[in-house]
């Protein structure tokens, strides 16, 4: 008696927070989501390559990849992202979902920046440095570590020297800063 009154309450629990059909509807979204997007990401790699539309980018452009297979992935992507949002919603965590995707989004661009930094701006002040301090001018045989040669070129973020072997080595200017470096005559 006591484990059929339990299994009615907890149905009646169910019922009345309509929890099994928000369940049961996220579900329904989901799959429909998922059928539809694959549906309309083949129908648009359909059509992309019956307008030759990588041939005609190509000739444009002279860029030769599988652009249509990757135009046709993203649209199916973001109908797969539309359907997972719809079956949030029908559940009710939609605002607490989003606010987490941002929160990555904004971590993950915030990362990447500084990866993509790290390297550019002490070479960039190195550089600064060398042009304004006049350390060595193109022309100038120099060595520093166990690169010897003639300076060909000095840009803001490397230096172009040449060894005695003809070889071509593009030296990060930060290197120069880190190093001792010797003016030969």
């Amino acid at each position: 008696m006591a484990l059929t009154d339990s299994l009615v309450q907890l149905s009646q629990i169910f019922v009345e927070n309509k929890v099994l059909v928000k369940l049961v509807t996220a579900i329904i979204i989901l799959l429909i989501g998922f059928i539809i997007g694959r549906i309309v990401g083949q129908i648009i790699l359909k059509l992309l390559k019956e307008i030759e539309f990588d041939k005609t980018i190509k000739k444009a452009t002279g860029y030769q990849h599988a652009l249509s297979k990757k135009i046709s992935k993203i649209v199916s992507y973001l109908i797969y992202f539309m359907a997972v949002l719809m079956a949030l919603e029908s559940i009710g965590l939609t605002p607490f979902v989003l606010n987490m995707i941002m929160f990555i989004v904004l971590v993950i661009v915030a990362i990447s920046i500084l990866l993509a930094i790290k390297d550019f701006v002490p070479n960039f002040i190195a550089g600064y440095s060398v042009r304004r301090k006049g350390l060595f001018r193109v022309g100038s045989k120099i060595k520093v570590g166990n690169v010897e040669g003639k300076i060909i070129k000095i840009s803001l973020l490397d230096t172009h020297v040449e060894t005695t072997k003809k070889d071509l080595m593009v030296v990060p200017n930060s290197y120069f800063i880190k190093n001792l470096v010797v003016k030969k005559k």
